[in-house]
């Protein structure tokens, strides 16, 4: 997916991000002076200073709401939030990645093969799709059955039969 470089490159005020995220003013107020989710373009250094924040701040925030709305703790959404700096989401198919929360567990699936648990500080996980392993089974016992006679198969369906 191509994005508009000027919306990628943008600096988004407190309010607009309030709107984009749907997290109040307060709540982004509160992260920031916490250092849990700080703005990455200009921090509030006194009364009247505006906080500006990058795209990536508003996709990481946005994210963040998400999470703490479906329960989970600030510590958490930390580790997750952390773990996504480190793994740089900014790259090339993070558009097709998907997170996945299931109880509490915050999967990253970047393709089909792999997953990457978020609070485990990005453990590595392999999945091992059951259909192509079927199918391979079941090529490899052809390939066999045919170097033997097909003395495997008939075993087989032998057993099956008695």
């Amino acid at each position: 997916m191509k994005f508009n470089r000027r919306i990628l490159h943008a600096s988004f005020s407190t309010a607009q991000v309030a709107r984009l995220t749907g997290l109040s003013a307060r709540q982004l107020d509160h992260w920031d002076r916490r250092g849990f989710l700080s703005p990455s373009l200009s921090s509030a250094s006194g009364y009247g200073s505006k906080r500006r924040y990058s795209f990536a701040d508003v996709v990481r925030l946005r994210l963040a709401g998400r999470l703490r709305a479906s329960g989970f703790g600030l510590a958490e959404v930390r580790r997750v939030v952390e773990t996504l700096r480190r793994l740089d989401p900014a790259r090339r198919g993070v558009t097709s990645a998907r997170l996945l929360v299931t109880g509490r567990k915050v999967l990253w699936a970047s393709s089909d093969s792999e997953l990457v648990d978020l609070l485990q500080g990005g453990q590595l996980m392999l999945v091992f799709p059951l259909g192509e392993a079927v199918a391979d089974v079941a090529r490899a016992v052809e390939s066999l059955a045919k170097e033997s006679d097909g003395g495997l198969v008939e075993a087989a369906s032998v057993r099956r039969h008695a």
